[in-house]
């Protein structure tokens, strides 16, 4: 189907990534990698604020701020003055590598998926921060993406994009620590889709942006293909659910890759859109320290 989008910022990412609509402050929240930013809105117009290196995604801490994963640590920041503190290194002792997709689970952990900076085959890895314990759970990813989290606990997913597969892995419920192997969940190798971010909805449906597809598209708890919702940019990175009821998908995109001419025909890409679809997501959890 054709998504009833609209701009909701109309400044052109590089790398637009990890949405977050932040459910106490009624406000999302997303990040140009390439440029080291985080952005945002609000009644007054854009906000932006700048980390002098790679950032990629965020949990919400409490109304006044957030935990953001840097390419070498996951800090404490604070909404109203922009400061920042440490909470724990990441990978810090390889300078190959940065942090890429991420999101909190159900039991105030918080998954960060990372690779390297020129996509090294199998540098990645996806990590968990729970009650201060990192530890990292699966290796040997190139490009981590699509961390979501069932709405039961259930069960988790992520992706490696260069491998076109994403894996679902089941959570344990007494503190959502990984209970087996994961399995395959979507292989989209056949069909030569690249997927990015993604986010689960109240039915446990997973939407998945592709990158380089122009669309955030649903896949059933059996895998099935549910819908494609079509953007109007190539580059499509992330989807996230905020907005009253959690009804509107908020997508971030990218200009990354693009050549002139590819611009000249999106004019949007790069731009960060509000999409609507009558579904209903979940509300993002908070992270706990």
């Amino acid at each position: 189907m054709t998504a009833q989008a609209s701009v909701l910022d109309d400044r052109r990412c590089d790398l637009g990534e990890g949405p977050l609509w932040h459910p106490a402050r009624g406000q999302l929240f997303w990040f140009d990698i390439n440029r080291g930013q985080l952005l945002s809105r609000n009644d007054e117009g854009p906000l932006s604020w700048d980390f002098g290196g790679p950032v990629s995604a965020a949990g919400w801490l409490d109304e006044g701020h957030l935990l953001v994963a840097s390419d070498r640590a996951l800090l404490r920041f604070s909404i109203k003055d922009g400061s920042t503190e440490p909470v724990v290194a990441l990978e810090a002792d390889d300078p190959r590598t940065r942090s890429n997709d991420g999101r909190a689970d159900p039991w105030g952990g918080f998954w960060i998926g990372t690779m390297g900076r020129q996509a090294e085959p199998g540098l990645g890895a996806i990590w968990r921060y729970h009650r201060g314990e990192l530890r990292r759970m699966f290796s040997g990813i190139t490009i981590s993406n699509a961390i979501s989290f069932a709405p039961d606990g259930s069960h988790a997913c992520f992706a490696d994009t260069r491998r076109r597969m994403i894996w679902r892995v089941a959570l344990t419920g007494a503190d959502g620590w990984p209970a087996g192997d994961p399995q395959p969940f979507v292989d989209l190798g056949p069909a030569g889709l690249n997927p990015d971010g993604a986010v689960m909805d109240a039915e446990g449906t997973l939407w998945v942006a592709l990158w380089g597809d122009g669309s955030v598209t649903g896949f059933c708890p059996d895998g099935q293909r549910r819908e494609r919702l079509a953007l109007p940019s190539p580059h499509v990175s992330c989807p996230a659910f905020g907005g009253e009821g959690f009804g509107t998908l908020y997508a971030t995109t990218a200009c990354e890759g693009l050549g002139a001419a590819a611009l000249e025909a999106h004019p949007q890409a790069g731009m960060t859109f509000t999409v609507a679809t009558g579904l209903r997501g979940q509300a993002e959890h908070r992270v706990v320290l």
